[in-house]
């Protein structure tokens, strides 16, 4: 019962579970789900095969679940001799790993065997991924695969007429892909193009029955003739009813023969017989029961079809036609009125390019039955079939399962310390730091909703490689260091787990604290930008002032001597001055009150002092410090993964130590020599000399107090060189007033 029970172990403020051996992955079953990491993860955008996660998720809905990962765990151990071989991985599996006292197993090794002697491999001891990821090279000589498909590989070797007849199949009906990569038949396919083989036959067997209507040229010149007709039939019915319009009405005859300005804008144009314009005037000029001309004056753009009409429906059919009236236009679709009728029952019409005597041999033909045959042969291998795609799920389990675990029951490999987590997509160095958090994301903007609740502080960069056309988006959690720098728009360098680098360009930013040095020193910086903002703006203003008043005095002295008085001086702004009297006076206070003589700091001592500056700085910086305390503390995994389509099941935080880990900033190499002359520095500061000046004034300051007259011989004390001059100093009450 000891080996029965879980190891937990802590990372990221939770426990996680050890997965130790084969056997606590054959028991994920049995694990209460509330103590998984994660329940869900994406098929995509994970640094693992997604043909693997594809095998995985069994319901095709993109994404790998509790239930699809146990029982994926439960296939490949009961079908390995040793289920502790799923922790070790690898991309070979040997044969004698896969357990032949199974049935199930042993029709994985049989199948297995078989995958080998169809790449040419037979002797083979082991099978590896590049064995089963092309099932076209597996299946690419093979008769049957059991896929229902058959192809000229499945017909007997002399049997010609079989192929010819699959061959038909594919150009009338369509084809069916084959494992084996080639185009082939399915049951299904044979079957409707029999059907319709049957009936387009039949379908002329009701013609024939009554040829002397329907075919009343014969078949062939029956088909002609009917052609002519419906080539000119919507011409001629219009010829007719525009007659019979200007029987009717003589007026409509000017109107119905189309206007000269029609003709004078046909004219302008480049004409051809076979222009728009033309073939939409009548096919003659109308007039009250005139017949058709089939020669002579007549449209040109229909003067062919109209002699076709007469050469091969009107003469064989009414005899020979000068012109056409409208009785024997009426007798003429009379004559092939039942033809059209038989036409317009037309069945089986996608066979009909094959003609009928070729669609009467194949049904007279066994070729139905040849076809259904084999089809039915290579659904019987249709098992076997089945367990060559399960080789290559248990190959593909065998080297990627224990790596989907321990990122989905768990996430050792993230808090690991050791191998990325699989949804790391790489490293960004861009700001002097290696950002390792980095997740392809598919839409930034929606991303961020549910990532912005992380509380890490995110940059969202869209990726490019020079040369090509390839883009991705990733977002990079920064967990060290400071923002200062990072803003829209900054360039860094992306390096894919590959090794491939790609240009990243911050798109977006989302803000929080990044470390607690960055929230000690943010107030000071937020008072130096906004100092340098306001002088910056007092400039501005001065600049334009003092140019005011330059063309002010211009313009005075381009006028003197003018009538017009000069324009009058700003007033002083009286409430203004006073109000920078007051502040320089509470500032005057305050340093009085702090280094004053007696009264300041500086009574207590240089430590009091020093005490009391690092009392004001924590006094102003410690409220952004304690924030970022809490905000950092709280920083979690979650929502970034969420974000992408997990669906986590754990508070996984990325805390202030560990989170230092997630991000490099740039250091030195030990025992780096540093030349710190730099020939374009700029000058500073003249510190050295301010604070010896200033210690020059503390001394004199000190020495003009007296404070140092009980030290100094008699000739330099204070009171015997100022005299007079020399401060007054309270040495306390008279001594009668004491008694």
């Amino acid at each position: 019962m000891q080996n029965e029970r879980w190891t937990f172990f802590r990372a990221g403020g939770f426990d996680q579970v050890k997965l130790r051996s084969g056997a606590d992955l054959m028991r994920l079953g049995e694990l209460d789900q509330k103590l998984w990491v994660a329940l869900a993860c994406p098929t995509s955008g994970l640094e693992l095969d997604p043909r693997t996660l594809a095998l995985i998720d069994t319901d095709k809905d993109g994404r790998v679940r509790a239930p699809e990962l146990i029982a994926a765990v439960k296939f490949a151990g009961r079908n390995l001799k040793n289920p502790d071989d799923l922790l070790k991985g690898g991309a070979i599996l040997p044969l004698d790993a896969i357990n032949d006292t199974d049935p199930e197993g042993k029709t994985l090794l049989s199948a297995a065997r078989q995958i080998l002697a169809n790449i040419g491999k037979a002797d083979g001891t082991s099978i590896g991924l590049d064995d089963v990821a092309d099932p076209t090279r597996i299946f690419a000589t093979s008769a049957f695969n059991g896929d229902g498909v058959i192809t000229e590989l499945s017909t007997p070797e002399p049997d010609e007429a079989t192929r010819a007849v699959m061959r038909e199949i594919v150009t009338c009906v369509g084809g069916d892909p084959d494992r084996s990569g080639k185009t082939g038949v399915s049951l299904e396919k044979v079957d409707a193009f029999f059907t319709e083989a049957a009936a387009f036959s039949e379908w002329h067997a009701k013609g024939e029955a009554d040829a002397a209507r329907v075919f009343p040229l014969g078949v062939d010149a029956t088909k002609a003739a009917v052609a002519a007709v419906s080539a000119v039939r919507a011409k001629v019915n219009d010829y007719f009813t525009r007659c019979r319009l200007v029987a009717f009405d003589p007026r409509a005859g000017e109107v119905l023969n189309r206007k000269e300005e029609e003709y004078l804008a046909v004219a302008a144009q480049d004409l051809s017989i076979t222009a728009d314009e033309v073939a939409g005037f009548p096919l003659a000029q109308v007039a009250a029961e005139r017949p058709l001309p089939l020669t002579g004056p007549v449209n040109p753009a229909h003067a062919a079809a109209l002699a076709t009409l007469r050469e091969v429906a009107l003469t064989p059919l009414l005899g020979p036609r000068a012109q056409l009236t409208e009785a024997d236009w009426t007798a003429l679709l009379a004559k092939i009125a039942p033809h059209e009728a038989w036409k317009a029952a037309e069945a089986g019409a996608r066979v009909d390019g094959l003609g009928l005597p070729r669609v009467r041999a194949i049904l007279a033909s066994d070729a139905r039955a040849t076809l259904t045959a084999l089809v039915a042969q290579d659904k019987a291998l249709e098992a076997e079939a089945a367990s060559i795609e399960n080789v290559e799920r248990l190959v593909r389990y065998h080297r990627d399962l224990a790596l989907l675990c321990t990122n989905f029951v768990n996430f050792q490999d993230f808090y690991g310390g050791g191998e990325p987590a699989v949804f790391q997509a790489g490293t960004l160095y861009l700001d002097q730091r290696s950002c390792t958090l980095c997740l392809k994301v598919a839409d930034a903007a929606k991303h961020a909703i549910m990532a912005g609740l992380a509380g890490c502080y995110l940059a969202y960069c869209e990726c490019t490689r020079k040369g090509s056309d390839q883009k991705m988006t990733i977002v990079a959690a920064f967990t060290a260091g400071d923002s200062d720098n990072l803003m829209v728009g900054r360039n860094g360098v992306f390096y894919d787990r590959s090794g491939a680098d790609w240009d990243a360009t911050i798109t977006k930013i989302v803000d929080n604290p990044i470390s607690i040095r960055q929230a000690f020193w943010s107030p000071y910086k937020k008072f130096v930008r906004l100092l340098e903002e306001q002088v910056a703006k007092r400039a501005a203003a001065g600049d334009a002032a003092s140019n005011d008043m330059l063309s002010s005095t211009a313009t005075q002295t381009a006028h003197v001597g003018a009538t017009k008085p000069p324009p009058e001086a700003k007033k002083i702004d009286v409430g203004t001055v006073a109000a920078l009297g007051v502040a320089v006076g509470a500032i005057g206070t305050f340093v009085t009150t702090l280094i004053g003589y007696g009264t300041g700091l500086f009574k207590f001592g240089p430590l009091a002092v020093v005490g009391a500056f690092i009392a004001i700085m924590l006094l102003i910086s410690l409220p952004s410090v304690v924030l970022a305390f809490l905000k950092l503390r709280k920083r979690n995994l979650g929502p970034i993964l969420d974000g992408n389509g997990w669906a986590v099941n754990a508070k996984a935080k990325i805390n202030i130590p560990f989170g230092v880990t997630l991000t490099g900033v740039a250091h030195l190499p030990a025992g780096a020599r540093r030349d710190l002359r730099d020939p374009y520095a700029e000058k500073g500061f003249p510190w050295r000399t301010v604070i010896f000046f200033a210690a020059v004034l503390f001394v004199a300051y000190r020495w003009y107090e007296g404070s140092f007259d009980r030290f100094l011989p008699a000739h330099v004390k204070s009171t015997t060189v100022l005299g007079d001059w020399a401060p007054k100093h309270d040495d306390g009450p008279p001594a009668a007033a004491t008694k």
